[in-house]
C-alpha cells in the first residue's frame, strides 16, 4: 500500500519510499556530500539537501556532523545567555539568563559532584509564591536554589517571568524550558536523558501542568505541595512521577487533590501495565511545609533515565499544545487541546489510534524498529502504509533543528493521513 499524500511538498522527500529504493551510495561518499551541504548558509540547506538514501551504517556519522554544525551555530547565537554572575562569595551560586522572543527568565545555578562520562544531569526546580508581589516571589526563588542538593548534577532554580498565580504553567514557560534545556546540553554537555523536573507549592502546580506537556523531555518529575487544577495525567505514561503532600495541607484542598491524583495514576497504571510509574506520599503531621521530607524524591528520580524511544506513547494535548512528542508529531498549526494519540510499536508494526487529529507524522529511528525491513502502519484499525522507508540527511537535520536533543533524532519522517 502506498503512503498517503503529504500535506506539503517539502515532506515528499521525507516520506517512506517503495521497497525498490535505488542502490545506496558508499558511506564515504555520503559523508563528503553531507559535509559540503552543511557548509551552505542555513537558509539554503533545505533546498539543497542530499537526496541519496542513508544506510544504517552512516547514521551515526551524519547525525554527528549535523549535530556539530547546529550546536556550533547555536552556541554563537546564544553566547549572551551563557554569561554567569557570581551570586555567593564562594562562587557556588551563579546567575544567568534564558531568552525566547520577548520573554526573559533569570536562572540561579549550582553544580554538585563530578560530571559522569556521558555528562551531568540537570535538575529544574521551580519556586513557590505565585499570585503575590515580585519581592515575595524573588524571596521564594532565592530560597529554592538552596532547598535540594543532588549528589551529582547541575541544579537550577529559574525565576518565573511573571508574578501571577499560574506563573509556572503559562504558555511561554514551555518555550523557555525548551531553551534552558538546550542551552545546558550544548554549553555544559548535560545528558539529555537525565533531566529532572520538580517544584514546590506554585512550583508544584507547574509540575502537574508541565510534566504532561513536556513528558518527553524529562527522566522523572516530582510534585511538592501543589494543586493539579484538573490536569489530565494521560501523557505521563513514560515519565516516572512522584506526588509529595503534607497531610494537613488543606488550603484549596491540596491534600485531597494529591490523594485523588495518586489514585488516578494508580488506575492508569492498572489499565496499562508497564506504564505510569509513580509514588504518592501524603506526609503525616505536615502542613504546607514538609520539612524537606520530600527531598527523598531526589535519589528516587536520580535512578531514572529517560527512554527517548518508548515502544508505547500516549499523547494528550492539555494546556499549552505542542507539535512534537517522543516519536510522534503533528504539522504546525494542527495541534489542539483535547486531541489524543495512542501509538505502539510491536515488531515491525506501528498501531496508531487518534481522537480529534487529522494528520500525524511518525518520527522513526533504528532505535525504535528496524528501518531496513518492511514496516506496517495502521491507523484507527485501517492499514495506511506498508513498505520500506528511506533514511535521509534532511530528516536528521529537521529533527535536530526543531529540538537540540541528540538522543531523539529521527532519520525518517513518515506522514500518515486519516
Amino acid at each position: 500500500m502506498k503512503p498517503l499524500p503529504c500535506v506539503c511538498a517539502a515532506w515528499l522527500t521525507l516520506t517512506a519510499l517503495a521497497a525498490n529504493s535505488p542502490p545506496q551510495e558508499p558511506t564515504a561518499t555520503i559523508a563528503v556530500d553531507v559535509a559540503k551541504w552543511l557548509k551552505k548558509p542555513p537558509e539554503q540547506r533545505q533546498r539543497h539537501a542530499p537526496q541519496q538514501p542513508l544506510p544504517k551504517a552512516s547514521i551515526a556519522a551524519v547525525t554527528k556532523a549535523v549535530w556539530t554544525t547546529l550546536k556550533k551555530e547555536a552556541l554563537a547565537a546564544r553566547k549572551d545567555e551563557f554569561a554567569r554572575k557570581d551570586m555567593a562569595k564562594d562562587g557556588a551560586v551563579k546567575l544567568l539568563t534564558v531568552k525566547v522572543a520577548d520573554r526573559e527568565m533569570k536562572v540561579l545555578e549550582r553544580t554538585f559532584g563530578k560530571a559522569p562520562k556521558n555528562g551531568h544531569s540537570l535538575w529544574i526546580s521551580m519556586h513557590g509564591g505565585g499570585g503575590t508581589t515580585a519581592k515575595t516571589n524573588d524571596g521564594q526563588w532565592r530560597n529554592q536554589i538552596q532547598l535540594y542538593k543532588p549528589k551529582e548534577g547541575i541544579y537550577v532554580a529559574p525565576r518565573a517571568p511573571t508574578n501571577t498565580w499560574n506563573l509556572w504553567h503559562q504558555g511561554h514557560i514551555d518555550d523557555l524550558f525548551d531553551r534552558l534545556i538546550a542551552n545546558y546540553v550544548i554549553e555544559r554537555g548535560v545528558n539529555p536523558d537525565r533531566i529532572y523536573l520538580m517544584g514546590y507549592s506554585a512550583g508544584g502546580d507547574g509540575v502537574y501542568q508541565l510534566a504532561p506537556r513536556m513528558a518527553d523531555r524529562f527522566a522523572a518529575a516530582s510534585m511538592m505541595a501543589g494543586h493539579p487544577n484538573g490536569v489530565s495525567m494521560l501523557s505521563v505514561r513514560n515519565l516516572p512521577f512522584m506526588i509529595w503532600m503534607g497531610a494537613k495541607d488543606g488550603a484549596y484542598k491540596r491534600n485531597e487533590m494529591a490523594a485523588l491524583w495518586g489514585k488516578k495514576l494508580e488506575a492508569l497504571a492498572a489499565d496499562d501495565p508497564g506504564g505510569y510509574e509513580h509514588e504518592t506520599h501524603i506526609v503525616a503531621g505536615k502542613g504546607h511545609w514538609m520539612n524537606l521530607e520530600d527531598a527523598a524524591s531526589i535519589p528516587w528520580m536520580a535512578k531514572r533515565t529517560r527512554n527517548a524511544w518508548p515502544k508505547k506513547v500516549v499523547w494528550h494535548q492539555t494546556g499549552r499544545v505542542h507539535d512534537r512528542f517522543y516519536w510522534l508529531s503533528v504539522p504546525t498549526g494542527h495541534a489542539k487541546n483535547g486531541q489524543t494519540i495512542r501509538a505502539e510499536v510491536v515488531g515491525q508494526t506501528i498501531t496508531v489510534e487518534t481522537e480529534g487529529v487529522q494528520h500525524v507524522r511518525l518520527r522513526l529511528s533504528d532505535d525504535l524498529l528496524d528501518l531496513n525491513e518492511v514496516i506496517t502502519v495502521t491507523r484507527n484499525g485501517k492499514q495506511v502504509f506498508e513498505g520500506k522507508v528511506t533514511r535521509t540527511a534532511l530528516a536528521i537535520y529537521e529533527s535536530l533543528s526543531e529540538r537540540l536533543d541528540p538522543s531523539s533524532v529521527a532519520s525518517v519522517l513518515l506522514e500518515i493521513g486519516q
